[in-house]
């Protein structure tokens, strides 16, 4: 997996900051790509992306044109388990110890890598769901996607060992010409269409995990966004949501990013720097 761009490191004067704005408050963390880059996880907008231009599955696309379809689950074939393999970094790691140490509610991911499971924490509202889970657009089922892989694998003998560059839906970089003969699987119960169970671009956030994220917004004090441009509306309106509430706001992330004057504090570093600083700093109080 490619490695993180070097950054520099975060002042004491920023740390310092931060840690006063949410020491002795409940925090919400909202989190983005760039809690997971540091995992080998690809962002579509972080510094070493924004380079090279990364076109998102979009959902219309993926329902109405087969050949789409056919090319996500080949690539998705390859990519899967190198996304399926990375580890949680020092940023899930920090986060799920300042849960349990009782600094923070819950967090709001956009992310759909499954990480901060894997880190241990406990309330996590994935907003776009999970690429960990496949949904059957005719009849509902959910298939784990590790067995989806094996019949992948069978339906396309050899074709796993190709070798491509990762995406960050968890796919891979193929031309057209490489997926023409490709065999995408279907439904074992029905013999439907298969997705991945997350919101494509386009696509909208059910409404039941919007509002149980706004309700775990509300029982927050502070609001700490970690490895978010903001720059999609899903995870822009709770910095909106909170800065209506009056919550303090801070901010963890490398790069531009959409509504940074409601940001009361912003530490621009590698989130798996600045968050294992924090926990230190709200631990010793």
């Amino acid at each position: 997996m490619t490695a993180p761009l070097e950054q520099p490191s975060p002042s004491t004067g920023d740390m310092d900051a931060l840690a006063a704005l949410l020491r002795g408050r409940r925090l919400v963390v909202l989190t983005g790509a760039g809690c997971s880059t540091e995992s080998g996880i690809p962002d579509y907008r972080g510094p070493g992306t924004r380079a090279r231009a990364r076109n998102p599955i979009q959902h219309r696309e993926f329902l109405t044109r087969p050949e789409v379809r056919t090319r996500y689950w080949a690539r998705s074939l390859l990519g899967w388990p190198r996304f399926s393999s990375a580890l949680p970094n020092a940023a899930h790691q920090a986060l799920a110890t300042l849960e349990r140490e009782g600094h923070v509610l819950g967090l709001i991911t956009q992310n759909v890598d499954r990480l901060h499971h894997a880190a241990g924490s406990q309330r996590v509202i994935e907003l776009h769901g999970a690429l960990a889970r496949v949904r059957c657009l005719d009849c509902e089922a959910i298939e784990p996607r590790v067995e989806l892989q094996e019949r992948l694998r069978a339906l396309n003998p050899g074709f796993a060992e190709r070798t491509a560059e990762p995406r960050p839906d968890g796919d891979a970089e193929l031309p057209v010409e490489a997926v023409r003969d490709f065999e995408v699987a279907v439904c074992t119960r029905c013999g439907g269409t298969l997705k991945p169970d997350v919101v494509f671009f386009g696509d909208n956030v059910p409404p039941p995990t919007v509002e149980a994220a706004f309700s775990l917004l509300e029982e927050g004090d502070a609001l700490l966004v970690v490895g978010s441009s903001l720059a999609i509306y899903s995870g822009f309106r709770f910095l909106q949501r909170a800065a209506d509430r009056h919550m303090p706001i801070g901010l963890v992330n490398i790069g531009e990013c959409r509504g940074g004057e409601l940001v009361d504090v912003r530490v621009e570093a590698r989130a798996g720097e600045v968050l294992p600083r924090l926990a230190a700093a709200l631990a010793t109080g």
